[in-house]
């Protein structure tokens, strides 16, 4: 069992509760969590670096000079890679480099990145996360208090468009539904902030 810690909505330590690792997968699956932080990456990847071959760059195709007796050596293409402002042997061409996993590949992934946070103790609960309007200020303001000074991912239920406002001027701070949570978010921000509620609701399917 792992002891979590709750705050209410102003800092206030509340108490804490213990969650089971068995209900995360029991033990932190590494190599499928970086198998699956590989592929949230190259999903990214815009994959339009690209490269001239010799058949693209500019210049005639006929012969600088004679084969023989110039004492040179022989040459056919101006366009030769080995040439200044030749073509490139092997560069990268535009490509799609996004690969996907199997969904329960991902469930798995998921619980180990939360089980890696609860275990160094970088989880951290909050019986509501409420705002009567939106406010940069009253939410850094919560995370000082919560001494939240990294990078922090909250999770919360459901949308809300008054956390969201106040968070997105945050510098390393990032709001995101529970059915929305992945297991690159998880790993990417250094501390998670859950609404007590979520994490006991939270389902991976």
């Amino acid at each position: 069992m792992i002891k979590v810690p709750v705050f209410d909505n102003s800092g206030i330590s509340l108490e804490s509760v213990s969650v089971p690792e068995e209900r995360f997968g029991g033990k932190v699956r590494r190599e499928l969590l970086r198998d699956t932080i590989i592929m949230h990456e190259a999903n990214h990847r815009r994959g339009t670096a690209s490269t001239k071959t010799r058949g693209e760059v500019k210049g005639g195709g006929r012969k600088p000079w004679k084969q023989k007796h110039t004492g040179r050596a022989r040459v056919g293409d101006i366009r030769s890679p080995i040439w200044k402002g030749g073509g490139v042997i092997f560069g990268p061409r535009p490509r799609d480099y996004s690969f996907s996993m199997h969904r329960k590949a991902k469930k798995v992934a998921l619980q180990s990145a939360i089980l890696s946070r609860l275990i160094d103790n970088e989880v951290i609960l909050i019986d509501k996360l409420e705002l009567d309007s939106p406010s940069t200020k009253k939410l850094a303001n919560l995370l000082k208090c919560l001494e939240i000074r990294e990078s922090c991912l909250i999770v919360v239920q459901e949308f809300d468009e008054t956390i969201w406002k106040s968070c997105r001027n945050i510098y390393n701070v990032k709001l995101r539904v529970a059915s929305d949570l992945n297991a690159y978010d998880v790993v990417k921000y250094k501390k998670l902030l859950i609404v007590k509620d979520v994490l006991e609701n939270l389902k991976f399917e």
